[in-house]
């Protein structure tokens, strides 16, 4: 018996293909049809763009038209181009790798993976296509305003041995942030709070009446009159955790877009990045049985004083 190979999409200029599984409920006469139906918020345009470009192809290879007919109970592969991207003029390092691991220095501004406006723009396309990796994955996550140490796997067979040690909180993250200093308050202190999702959508707020979910060591590193440097020890991994811990003490984070008040920027303005920083990673890694422990090669700098309302704050390397 001759055995059955599936068709494995190459990568094109960094971008893996996307997998679409195709129902039998559903009335639709061609592909193109039903991709039209299934992803709504992308135009009939781009898709039609899509096929002219031979973006699209069936489980065995085969390049699909605009009119091959529906066929439920398989799937297709897509890829996804942008027409145009803002360009994010920051560059990312690779600070290790071994046969499982990439380790990488995020710049601010850059979003992690594909995602609404951004595909090549993104870190991990521009990992692929610098390292022609096919699995490559991020275990954990940065927001696009934060910089620093991020991990990646490089095999997907390894890929859920490493996000189980963030799952299980086996790994320590260390952060460094730029705020208002506040003579006031005394550090080092533990803040809990209990976060969850806030309006807008893209938010996070405190729940008061409900029990703490979100725990983080805060120290003060250095302080002038005004600003202050402090170094985040999060023990619970929450969207947004730091900036909103930080904004509930009256010091939010220099250059935060959304904490406490949310202000639009236009995505070409990367004149004053948000001053949070993912310093140090520290565990012990599942397969060497060893300690691994990486830091970033960028610095946050002590702005000199409040009132230079047109410094421009950016990363600095040591």
């Amino acid at each position: 018996m001759s055995s059955i190979i599936e068709f494995t999409p190459p990568l094109l200029n960094g971008v893996s293909a996307s997998k679409v599984f195709l129902p039998n409920d559903v009335s639709a006469h061609t592909i193109f049809d039903y991709l039209c139906q299934h992803f709504p918020h992308i135009q009939v345009s781009e898709w039609q763009q899509r096929f002219a470009d031979e973006l699209i192809y069936a489980a065995d290879g085969t390049k699909l038209k605009s009119d091959s007919p529906y066929t439920s109970n398989t799937h297709i592969f897509y890829y996804r181009f942008l027409a145009q991207e803002t360009h994010v003029p920051f560059q990312h390092e690779i600070l290790f790798e071994n046969d499982n691991l990439l380790v990488v220095d995020k710049p601010h501004f850059l979003t992690m993976s594909p995602t609404g406006q951004y595909v090549q723009e993104t870190l991990l396309v521009r990992l692929k296509k610098q390292t022609g990796y096919e699995d490559l994955t991020p275990i954990h996550r940065l927001d696009r305003e934060t910089a620093g140490v991020v991990l990646f796997c490089k095999k997907a067979s390894s890929r859920g041995t490493y996000q189980q040690l963030f799952a299980e909180r086996k790994v320590q993250k260390t952060y460094h942030a730029i705020a208002a200093y506040r003579p006031e308050l005394h550090f080092p202190q533990i803040l809990q709070l209990h976060l969850e999702k806030g309006q807008p959508f893209y938010t996070m707020q405190i729940n008061a009446e409900k029990a703490n979910n979100t725990e983080t060591l805060i120290e003060l590193l250095a302080h002038n009159q005004d600003y202050a440097k402090y170094q985040l020890v999060p023990k619970t991994g929450k969207q947004h955790q730091l900036r909103v811990h930080l904004n509930y003490l009256d010091i939010p984070i220099l250059n935060d877009s959304f904490y406490p008040n949310i202000e639009h920027k236009a995505e070409d303005d990367f004149s004053h990045p948000l001053q949070l920083l993912a310093k140090e990673i520290q565990f012990i890694d599942p397969i060497l049985k060893q300690e691994m422990h990486f830091s970033s090669h960028f610095e946050l700098a002590l702005p000199p004083q409040r009132n230079d309302k047109k410094s421009i704050f950016s990363l600095q390397k040591y």
